[in-house]
C-alpha cells in the first residue's frame, strides 16, 4: 500500500535516511521508533506528501484518504463539537453540495444528496462526534463551548478527535498522548485497536505501542528496518541483532588488522608484491560492518535531601478549589519519605489542583495542611517548563533557578550536572530557546533536582522524553530518598515507580487499592456511578471465607508495600552509610601502606567498629522484611 524504494531524505544538509526500503500493508498498524531526532516525523511528512525524497521512490494509491492532526486549531469562537464534526470531510463536501442544490433550485439533485448524507452517516454525525470528544477529556458540558476558551493541551485533544472524526484509509499519529490523561490514553488504545485503516504511530510510550501496533519500524544510522510485532518484541529482535553485529564487527576488526599487518611486514618484499596488493584490493571491498548506537545513556541521580522529615505533609479534610469553585473536598492523606505514590482520574478532576495543594502553591477552602519546617519540594509541572527564558542558557538557568546550594557550586560543578542530563561540552552555553521540547523538560529536572527536594511532584513529567530518557528518570526515582507524587499517564513510570495509587473521582480523594489494571476495569464499568466508590472490591466479602479474590490480593499486596516502605527507606539509609564508610577505610589502608602514617590504625579500628554495626543492623532489618513478606 505504502512504499519506500532504495529512499534517500534529507533535511537541509542532513541524511535522515539513506537506501529506505520498506513497505506498509494495508490494514497494517505500524509504530516508529528511533533516537529524538532521527527523522521519524519527517518520515510522516514525506507519507503525506509534504515532503519528496532526494533520492529513489515513494508510492502509494492514488486517492489515499490520509487523515493527520492539525499542527494548530483556531483560536475560534466555533464550538468544540461543530470543530470535531467537521473532521469527516466527506459530511461536509455533501453538506455544501446539498447548500448548492438547494440554491439551485434542483430539487431531484438535491434529494439525491440528502439520501447519500443518510447513508454517510450524517445523521448521527454530532453523536459520533461528541462521543470521540468526550473519550479524548472534554466534558459534555465543554461540547458547545468556543474553542478559544480551552487550553492548548485541550485544543490539540480537539484536533486529535477531528482526525479520529474523518474517514480514513491511513491514519497518521505523532506522539498523540503528549496531551492526554491515562484515561484518554486507555480510550485512545481501545479506538485505535478497532479502526480498520493503517496506522502510522510515533510514540515513546512503551505499553501504547504494546497494545497497538503488529509491525515496527526503527530508524537507526541513517537506515529504515522493520520488524514483526509491538514494541517490546522489537526491543527483543533488537538487542538480538545488535549483539550478533557486535560480535561480526569484533570478528571483521581482528581479520582487517591481521591483513594489515601482513601488508605493513611484507610491503617493501618484491617476492610478496602480488600479495600484498591483492590483500590491500580485499580491504577496499570490504563492506563496513556499523555497530548500532543504541539510545543515548543517561545517569541521573537525585541526590539524597538535605533532611528526611516524618511525615513531609499531612492533609486533614482538605479543600480546595480556585475562587468559590471547590474542585475536591474532604482529603486525608500524609507523605513521609520513601512513599511512592500515582495519582489517577479523569482530566479535570482535580489532579493538578491536588498537586499544587500538596506543593502550597494553592491554600486549602477547607481543613488543614500540615507541612515539615524542613519541607524542600521539587515541583515538574508544565508551567515550570515554560518559565525557562529562552535567550538564556542552560548553565545561566540552573543558577538562576537552582536556589541556594547550587548558587555556592563552582562553573565546573553545574557543567558536570547539567552533563549528567545530557547536557554536555558547549551545549550549556546554548540558549534555551534552542532545545527541543524533550531538552527543556530535561533541563527543567535537572533544576528541580539540584535543589535537593524532599518532595517530588511530578506532573506528566515524560511529555516530550524518549525511551532512553524515560529510563533514566525511572533508575534515578527508585534510588531517591525522599517521598514522589506523580501525574501521568505513562503506565511504564507508575508500574515502576508507584508502589499505591490515589483516585482523584466524584469531587473526593481516595485510596485505590489495586493495580492499573484494575483502574482500567473501574473505568470501563464507568466512574459515574457513585455507589461504585474507587477501592471497593466487587462482590468481596472479608468475613465469608471464601477464595480471595483478585482484588483481595492487590489490596493484601499495597497494605504490605505500605508497611514495609519504612523499612526499605532504613535499609537504603544504611547501604549508603556503609558503602561510604567501606570507602573510608580504603582510604585508610591505602594510607597505611606508608609505615609514617601508623597512627591512622586507631581510625581504621573505630570505622571497622562503624562497619560491623550497620551490617548487623543491615541483616536484622533485611530478615524483618523477609519476614513481613513471608506472612
Amino acid at each position: 500500500m505504502l512504499n519506500l524504494r532504495d529512499v534517500r531524505l534529507r533535511r537541509g544538509t542532513r541524511v535522515l535516511f539513506e537506501g529506505a526500503s520498506v513497505g506498509v500493508f494495508r490494514g497494517d498498524k505500524v509504530g516508529i521508533v528511533g533516537r529524538n531526532g532521527s527523522g521519524k516525523s519527517s518520515l510522516l511528512a514525506l507519507i503525506r506528501g509534504e515532503l519528496a525524497p532526494d533520492f529513489g521512490e515513494y508510492s502509494a494509491p492514488s486517492g489515499l484518504s490520509i487523515a493527520v492532526v492539525g499542527q494548530s486549531v483556531p483560536d475560534s469562537a466555533q464550538s468544540v463539537l461543530e470543530y470535531v464534526r467537521e473532521g469527516d470531510v466527506e459530511l461536509v463536501a455533501i453538506e455544501r453540495a446539498i447548500a448548492a442544490a438547494h440554491a439551485a433550485g434542483d430539487g431531484h439533485r438535491e434529494a439525491q444528496l440528502h439520501a447519500d448524507y443518510d447513508i454517510a452517516g450524517g445523521y448521527g454525525a454530532r453523536s459520533r462526534a461528541a462521543s470521540l470528544a468526550t473519550g479524548l477529556g472534554f466534558e459534555s458540558d465543554d461540547l458547545e463551548r468556543p474553542l478559544q476558551v480551552f487550553s492548548g493541551g485541550l485544543r490539540m485533544r480537539a484536533a486529535l478527535a477531528r482526525a479520529l472524526m474523518r474517514r480514513s484509509d491511513v491514519l497518521l499519529l505523532d506522539e498523540p498522548t503528549n496531551h492526554l490523561d491515562l484515561d484518554a490514553v486507555l480510550w485512545l488504545e481501545a479506538w485505535l485497536r478497532a479502526y480498520r485503516g493503517t496506522l502510522l504511530v510515533v510514540s515513546h510510550d512503551r505499553e501504547f505501542l504494546d497494545a497497538i501496533v503488529g509491525r515496527t519500524i526503527h530508524i537507526e544510522n541513517d537506515r529504515l528496518t522493520a520488524y514483526h510485532g509491538n514494541y517490546s518484541a522489537f526491543e527483543r529482535q533488537w538487542a538480538a541483532a545488535r549483539e550478533r553485529n557486535a560480535a561480526l564487527a569484533a570478528s571483521q576488526r581482528r581479520e582487517i588488522a591481521h591483513v594489515e599487518g601482513f601488508v605493513e611486514r611484507f610491503r617493501a618484499k618484491a617476492s610478496k608484491a602480488r600479495q600484498v596488493q591483492s590483500r590491500l584490493k580485499w580491504l577496499a571491498r570490504l563492506p563496513q560492518i556499523i555497530e548500532a548506537q543504541g539510545e543515548e545513556s543517561f545517569a541521573w541521580e537525585f541526590p539524597r535531601p538535605a533532611k528526611l522529615p516524618r511525615p513531609l505533609v499531612t492533609f486533614e479534610r482538605v479543600g480546595a478549589g480556585y475562587g468559590g469553585h471547590t474542585v475536591f473536598t474532604g482529603a486525608s492523606l500524609s507523605l513521609a519519605p520513601g512513599d511512592r505514590v500515582g495519582v489517577l482520574g479523569r482530566n479535570g478532576a482535580g489532579k493538578s489542583t491536588l498537586m499544587k495543594t500538596i506543593a502550597g502553591t494553592l491554600a486549602p477552602l477547607s481543613g488543614e495542611r500540615t507541612a515539615a519546617p524542613d519541607l524542600e519540594v521539587g515541583f515538574f509541572a508544565q508551567l515550570e517548563v515554560e518559565q525557562l527564558d529562552a535567550a538564556s542558557s542552560a548553565i545561566d538557568e540552573l543558577g538562576r533557578r537552582g536556589g541556594a546550594t547550587v548558587a555556592a557550586w563552582t562553573p565546573q560543578q553545574k557543567r558536570d550536572h547539567l552533563g549528567r542530563f545530557g547536557f554536555r561540552g558547549d551545549r550549556v552555553f546554548e540558549p534555551v530557546g534552542r532545545f527541543s521540547g524533550g531538552e527543556r523538560a530535561r533541563l527543567t529536572l535537572a533544576i528541580i533536582v539540584a535543589r535537593r527536594p524532599n518532595l517530588l511532584l511530578l506532573d506528566e513529567p515524560t511529555n516530550h522524553l524518549d525511551f532512553g530518557m524515560r529510563s533514566a528518570l525511572l533508575l534515578a526515582l527508585q534510588d531517591y530518598a525522599g517521598a514522589v507524587l506523580i501525574v501521568s499517564h505513562d503506565r511504564s513510570l507508575l508500574r515502576g515507580a508507584c508502589d499505591r495509587f490515589v483516585v482523584v473521582a466524584a469531587g473526593g480523594v481516595q485510596p485505590f487499592d489495586g493495580d492499573l489494571e484494575d483502574y482500567a476495569a473501574w473505568l470501563a464499568r464507568g466512574t459515574a456511578r457513585a455507589a461504585d466508590a474507587p477501592g471497593t472490591a466487587d462482590g468481596a466479602n472479608p468475613g465469608s471465607g471464601a477464595p480471595e479474590s483478585r482484588r483481595d490480593a492487590r489490596r493484601r499486596e499495597a497494605a504490605a508495600r505500605n508497611r514495609l516502605a519504612p523499612l526499605r527507606a532504613q535499609l537504603r539509609k544504611i547501604e549508603a552509610e556503609l558503602a561510604a564508610l567501606q570507602e573510608e577505610r580504603t582510604g585508610i589502608e591505602h594510607a597505611l601502606a606508608d609505615p609514617a602514617k601508623f597512627v591512622l590504625a586507631a581510625g581504621l579500628g573505630s570505622v571497622a567498629q562503624q562497619i560491623a554495626a550497620l551490617e548487623d543492623r543491615w541483616l536484622a532489618l533485611s530478615e524483618e522484611i523477609d519476614a513481613a513478606q513471608r506472612a
